[in-house]
């Protein structure tokens, strides 16, 4: 009997795995050709669907907001000028726990890939399906190409599809794959992850890891400790929310995490890492900003010059990151802040008791002026916005004006937080004594130290070069210098009593002295100039005509308008700071006069030297003249000079000086010039507005208020051995003088060394009180 073969089933699995890998690597083939296809359409901005992608220049020349930075003259970083307050390092400039502690926090692989990670990426898509979130799969190459290009802005996402949700997510993150891929082939590791820090915003006005180093802990990247790094790491995931300064404790544990990453890939031991984990964060925390800084308001001032020479060059001073080197000497400027600040504070003290109970503002007999606060708060920002607002409704005005708001306000001993209104607080700035101080080195016109106030944060206006005031005194070497022009010399006489000299208006001026006594002596002119006398300026100015003195200033320096009247010798016409200084280096130099200057040179980010300074000169008197003006000034440092007691005494300074003080009517000015043989100071110290003074010869003098400003600063500066600031006497000129400037000698009837004498000793020694003037 046949037996039944049994029939086997099927072999259905060698049919279907075949089509099924078939039709997986057809998806697969398919899905990369697309997503090729995806790429190359993003990378060429197909249709306009996707937005433009950067041009290959600027991946390879990638720009961002870089500051320009102020060096002094001895190479001292004095602040910077920026809308980013960034600074780029070098990687040799980093160390190394900030670089591992940023690649273990952020980028772990970074030295492997090759601007995209697939085991990030891939980790990222698992989350994303088990919706467990295991971190983001951005590379540090991607990060830079988001932050320096921006990336997620409007600027490159003007596509039609980026409107769409969800699409356009996909569309930044592509763009970023594609960024990364070029900069990974057009840089070298180190320079990617260098581009990184240095792009990067830590917050609190910090750009770039310099920059954030000095903000948060007032030190530079090369010096940051390991905690410290970890700190600054740690604000790539949220400037904000990790910030030390206002969120310490998220900062604390998120310095924790970046600590732990560093152990967790060898870059720290344990035991370490036990012990800084406990730590609180200590910071040295200052935003840096034109408030703060040496010299601010010689930076602003500065700021003028280089706004308008970038405009005219093409350059942008504030995200070029131009190098400023300025003639500025940060000891110098240091010791002037110093004087400044110390002398001010004692005066403001001292201004406060003498008006104890009473508001400093008065007219010329001394009363109050009541109606100057309201005169002085509209000419305020605030009250224009106000007037604006309320389209000149005074009573709105006045409600704001009067009402008690929060702010903070300067005081000698600190800022302080107070609850006032706008009124109170003009009331409360205008009781401050101001001042101004330069000084410059004559040969050169280098400007070695500038303070245009007490305090810039709270008071932004320079009594330097934005603001004129009236000399007094100090103006009188001007016309003295005419007077040796016109053949008068050092030991010419003339007799302290009343002139007066006639106006075109018809009426007479006669000045008093500063006792509003005449003492019917005969003074040699030196000895004039050294006690200052009023009378014998005006019998010089009624001799030589108040046009000549104008003109002898103005070929000397000063630019301001000047008034040609009589009144003009005793320095009626405003002047700044400024132009005095520069006028009277003229005296110093030689006769020549170099126009004062603060900027000499600056080099693109490159280091490229794209200006140079050249200094402007005059040849504006003659070497004897200019010596024998010298000689005339170092009288006032002498006995009975106005500056004898305070230089000599006071100060202790012995070496020759030449010196001039200045006090204005009213006292609402004063003033002291004082020359060495290679610098030339000069300092004001007055109220705001020239109604607020001081009420008393006393205090209200250029001898008191502002004299001893130079006398601290001149001895921090001769106690500095670093410093190339002569004692040596003032240089004589080479050629013989044409007249003795020994009067004792002269009056004795000695040889003048002169080929002119018979025209020097033809001259009157003395007025001729019969003469009409």
């Amino acid at each position: 009997m046949a037996t039944r073969q049994k029939k086997s089933a099927p072999n259905t699995k060698s049919k279907v795995y075949p089509k099924v890998i078939a039709a997986l690597w057809l998806f697969f083939v398919g899905g990369l050709a697309i997503f090729i296809l995806y790429l190359y359409a993003v990378s060429i901005n197909f249709l306009n669907l996707f937005g433009e992608l950067p041009s290959t220049r600027a991946l390879e020349n990638p720009k961002s907001e870089l500051a320009s930075e102020v060096y002094s003259a001895d190479n001292v970083r004095l602040g910077s000028y920026f809308r980013e307050n960034r600074t780029p390092v070098d990687y040799e400039d980093l160390p190394d726990n900030l670089v591992n502690a940023l690649i273990a926090t952020e980028d772990i692989r970074f030295e492997e890939h090759s601007g995209i990670d697939p085991e990030a990426m891939a980790r990222v898509a698992a989350a994303i399906v088990t919706g467990r979130s295991k971190g983001g799969g951005s590379t540090l190459t991607q990060q830079v190409a988001k932050n320096l290009f921006r990336t997620r802005g409007d600027e490159l996402n003007n596509g039609i599809l980026n409107d769409v949700p969800g699409v356009r997510i996909l569309i930044h993150k592509t763009k970023e794959w594609l960024m990364a891929v070029k900069l990974e082939q057009s840089y070298t590791k180190r320079e990617i992850l260098v581009m990184y820090l240095n792009i990067f915003e830590f917050g609190s006005n910090a750009f770039g890891i310099e920059s954030a180093s000095k903000t948060f802990f007032n030190k530079k990247p090369g010096e940051l400790e390991v905690q410290e790094s970890a700190v600054l790491v740690g604000l790539f995931k949220n400037p904000t929310y990790y910030s030390p300064r206002f969120n310490p404790e998220n900062s604390k544990r998120r310095r924790n995490v970046v600590l732990s990453q560093m152990v967790k890939y060898g870059f720290l031991d344990q035991e370490e890492y036990d012990k800084l984990k406990v730590n609180d964060i200590e910071l040295d925390y200052k935003v840096e900003n034109q408030n703060v800084g040496m010299a601010p308001y010689f930076r602003t001032e500065a700021s003028k010059f280089l706004r308008q020479w970038c405009r005219e060059n093409g350059y942008d001073l504030y995200g070029d990151g131009l190098k400023v080197y300025t003639t500025i000497d940060s000891r110098m400027q240091q010791y002037a802040e110093q004087a400044v600040t110390e002398h001010m504070k004692d005066r403001q003290k001292a201004f406060f008791a003498h008006w104890k109970g009473r508001n400093p503002w008065v007219d010329q007999t001394n009363q109050e002026i009541k109606s100057f606060p309201q005169q002085a708060i509209k000419r305020t920002a605030r009250y224009r916005s106000l007037n604006q607002l309320f389209e000149g409704n005074e009573d709105s005005i006045n409600y704001y004006l009067n009402k008690k708001i929060p702010m903070t306000i300067f005081d000698w001993d600190g800022e302080k937080e107070v609850m006032m209104s706008p009124m109170d607080s003009l009331k409360h700035y205008k009781h401050f004594l101001q001042t101004g101080f330069m000084a410059m080195e004559p040969q050169t016109g280098h400007i070695k130290a500038w303070v245009g106030g007490i305090n810039y944060k709270h008071f932004k206006y320079d009594h330097v070069k934005q603001g004129a005031r009236q000399p007094g005194s100090t103006f009188k070497p001007f016309l003295y210098t005419a007077a040796i022009e016109s053949g008068y010399y050092p030991c010419y006489e003339v007799i302290d009593t009343k002139v007066c000299v006639p106006l075109e208006d018809g009426t007479m001026w006669c000045p008093d002295n500063a006792d509003n006594k005449y003492s019917g002596e005969k003074y040699t002119l030196r000895r004039a100039l050294a006690e200052s006398v009023n009378s014998i300026s005006a019998f010089l100015v009624n001799k030589l005509g108040a046009e000549t003195l104008a003109s002898t200033a103005r070929r000397m320096g000063i630019t301001t308008p000047l008034d040609p009247t009589p009144s003009l010798a005793l320095g009626a016409s405003d002047v700044s700071l400024y132009d005095m200084v520069g006028a009277y280096g003229t005296f110093v130099n030689g006769g020549t006069w170099v126009e004062p200057n603060f900027i000499t040179r600056i080099e693109d980010k490159h280091g490229n030297t794209i200006y140079e300074h050249t200094p402007k000169t005059v040849e504006a008197l003659s070497e004897e003249t200019a010596y024998m003006m010298v000689h005339m000034l170092q009288a006032a440092a002498e006995p009975g000079g106005t500056a004898y007691y305070g230089l000599r005494y006071r100060n202790g300074l012995k070496n020759e000086i030449g010196a001039k003080t200045g006090t204005t009517q009213n006292y609402s000015d004063a003033w002291f010039m004082g020359v060495t043989p290679n610098l030339v100071t000069g300092t004001w110290v007055g109220g705001e507005d020239r109604a607020i003074h001081f009420r008393t010869m006393s205090e209200g003098q250029g001898g008191k208020l502002a004299m001893p400003i130079y006398g601290a600063f001149m001895q921090k500066v001769y106690q500095d051995k670093s410093l190339d600031v002569s004692k040596d006497p003032f240089p004589k000129p080479l050629t013989p003088l044409s007249v003795e400037l020994n009067c004792e000698r002269y009056n004795q009837g000695m040889p003048i060394d002169s080929a002119n004498q018979d025209e020097f000793l033809n001259l009157p020694t003395e007025i001729d009180l019969d003469a009409e003037i």
